[in-house]
């Protein structure tokens, strides 16, 4: 399976609650093939991430189309400015995704060839110590094979919670990276306003 994640900025903050509403309403869920939707929101910066699973990534391509058509429903300064679009494999989809509240996202650099390697110590010791963590309800790995980078998204049960975590998840990241010489890029905080029919997605 891979996910198309789109970014954003420059977004009108005062219009957050009507975007998140709209996108809910006529959202890349309508885009045909699309598998699910994550949408990620930081209000006081007017960041957004749009994650669009699919089954492949010839299904990505041909949908190209229709995420252009559906743009044209958001006024530029609701949705803010697109400043990329990539495509992941998904590699890791622990937990039950559609209970979370706030996400944590994190974003590592290093050599594409480590990547298996990355994934492999993830599920064998990062992620056990990860679904121990209070409030935590899943985990997203997204590996970009070409470039090495890989996002690790964190999932959970409120804002508190994430905010509760930060120290363990400050250790859990740096372990993650020394392990397959990587670099950890950015860190960055959401809201996890949108997220729908993701029971079905898989790595």
């Amino acid at each position: 399976m891979h996910a198309r994640v789109a970014r954003f900025e420059e977004r009108d903050p005062s219009l957050t609650d009507e975007l998140i509403q709209r996108v809910r309403d006529v959202g890349p869920t309508s885009v045909p093939d699309a598998k699910g939707f994550l949408g990620l929101f930081d209000r006081e910066r007017g960041t957004s991430l749009g994650i669009t699973f699919f089954d492949n990534e010839e299904a990505i391509r041909n949908s190209e189309q229709a995420f252009e058509d559906m743009a044209q429903n958001f006024p530029p300064e609701m949705r803010g400015r697109r400043t990329s679009i990539d495509v992941y494999e998904v590699t890791i989809f622990d937990g039950d995704a559609e209970r979370g509240k706030a996400a944590r996202v994190s974003t590592f650099e290093g050599s594409p060839e480590r990547i298996d390697d990355s994934v492999s110590n993830v599920r064998s010791e990062t992620l056990p110590k990860l679904r121990s963590a209070e409030g935590n309800v899943g985990l997203i790995a997204l590996a970009h094979r070409t470039s090495g980078r890989i996002l690790g998204i964190t999932l959970w049960e409120s804002d508190d919670a994430l905010r509760q975590s930060e120290e363990k998840a400050n250790r859990l990241r740096e372990e993650a990276a020394s392990k397959s010489d990587q670099r950890v890029a950015s860190v960055d905080r959401y809201e996890v306003a949108i997220a729908q029919q993701l029971s079905g997605v898989r790595a």
